[in-house]
């Protein structure tokens, strides 16, 4: 895989985006899951059944510079060559300059380095699979985001309409703040869920062991939403 010469990577910023240049929220999460892959290590455990960080740093990397292989992420028939691109990679360039060639962003070649591409792609990629490293540590605890980083990602809470497409419950999210939207219209009852806008996203993106959500509807509908599976 021919890429751009690695440069030094850059620093995380601190957990509350402070300083005299604050990145966004967006790159501040990319180099926030950085330096969480660093710290982890290339064999640490991951919230992405069967990969461990290594197998997430190059999915990373291959999203963003790989364009012939990255439409297998989201069209199961091109799923293959996607995975066989990744495992090569994976395999191929070792760990710390994965995780360097991610923190660096996209090359200019790549679709992700076009304008407002970062904010509408990345955030909830970003957020979600740095939770898929924290959350699959022991000690982990909820973090704070911060409320630019909570509005983009509530933005784009329209995905779960297409990740529970299937369900036969109606969902309807509810945040702290009262605000809600509806993401799915099954005929099998109601279920609200609750929770923060980052919880919310990690329950409706699969990780529903991990994800702090509280559900209320009938019984019958909550046993059945439960019981449902979904996928991205």
């Amino acid at each position: 895989m021919s890429t751009p010469d690695d440069g030094p990577a850059p620093s995380a910023p601190k957990q509350d985006g402070s300083g005299p240049a604050d990145p966004g929220p967006v790159r501040r999460e990319r180099l926030l899951l950085a330096a969480a892959l660093r710290e982890a290590g290339p064999g640490a455990a991951t919230e992405c059944a069967g990969w461990d960080a290594r197998d997430l740093a190059a999915h990373l990397v291959v999203r963003e510079r790989r364009p012939d292989a990255a439409p297998g992420i989201l069209l199961p028939p091109l799923a293959f060559y996607t995975e066989r691109v990744r495992r090569r990679t994976a395999r191929a360039v070792p760990f710390e300059r994965l995780v360097e060639r991610f923190a660096q962003g996209p090359p200019k070649f790549s679709p992700y380095a076009l304008p407002g591409v970062d904010k509408n792609a990345n955030a909830v990629e970003f957020f979600v699979h740095h939770e898929d490293i924290r959350r699959a540590r022991p000690d982990w605890e909820p973090r704070d985001i911060s409320p630019e980083l909570e509005e983009l990602l509530w933005r784009r809470i329209k995905i779960a309409r297409f990740v529970l497409r299937k369900v036969q419950v109606e969902v309807t999210f509810v945040r702290p703040d009262g605000r809600a939207a509806r993401v799915s219209g099954g005929s099998r009852g109601a279920v609200r869920v609750h929770g923060p806008v980052g919880e919310l996203l990690l329950w409706a993106l699969g990780r529903r062991d991990v994800a702090k959500v509280r559900l209320t509807g009938a019984t019958d509908a909550v046993k059945t939403l439960t019981e449902t599976g979904w996928s991205l």
